[in-house]
């Protein structure tokens, strides 16, 4: 079996609206394992740094303002699929266009509060990961359930 781990941050808007539960969650009862999660407020600097891909977008300065205004909640999640399946998960970016049952068709109305930021690339998630978490800071672990999960 091959495994991937994607990068899942919870933004200011699914922080203060107390949904972490919620998305955790889903995440676990879809079937993933959670390797790292931190809960911290992020700098200007580091969401600049995350962000870079945008930075030329006109919406990119008032993103990084918004991510600042809050902690946020930070994770790695492994399995089979993990990324493309957590962007399913989530919904598309535009909570309009997201489906019910995702999260964000299900927690969101308006793209600038769209509660979740996710991988979108197994490139991107090494990226990311390694952006926000120190390797000490993920856990190699096996839960009992793997066997009922996976083939």
């Amino acid at each position: 079996m091959t495994t991937e781990r994607t990068y899942i941050m919870i933004k200011p808007d699914g922080v203060q609206r107390g949904l972490m539960g919620d998305i955790i969650k889903r995440f676990e009862q879809k079937g993933f394992k959670m390797v790292a999660m931190k809960f911290m407020q992020p700098s200007e600097k580091l969401l600049s740094e995350h962000y870079a891909d945008l930075s030329k977008k006109p919406f990119f300065p008032g993103l990084v303002k918004f991510m600042a205004t809050s902690p946020v909640c930070c994770m790695v999640w492994e399995g089979q699929g993990a990324v493309a399946t957590g962007r399913q998960m989530l919904g598309e970016t535009d909570p309009a266009k997201s489906k019910p049952g995702t999260i964000r068709g299900d927690f969101c109305i308006h793209i600038g509060r769209n509660i979740c930021h996710g991988s979108d690339s197994v490139e991107s998630a090494n990226k990311e990961i390694a952006l926000w978490f120190k390797p000490e800071e993920l856990v190699d672990w096996t839960p009992t359930e793997q066997q009922w999960i996976y083939e």
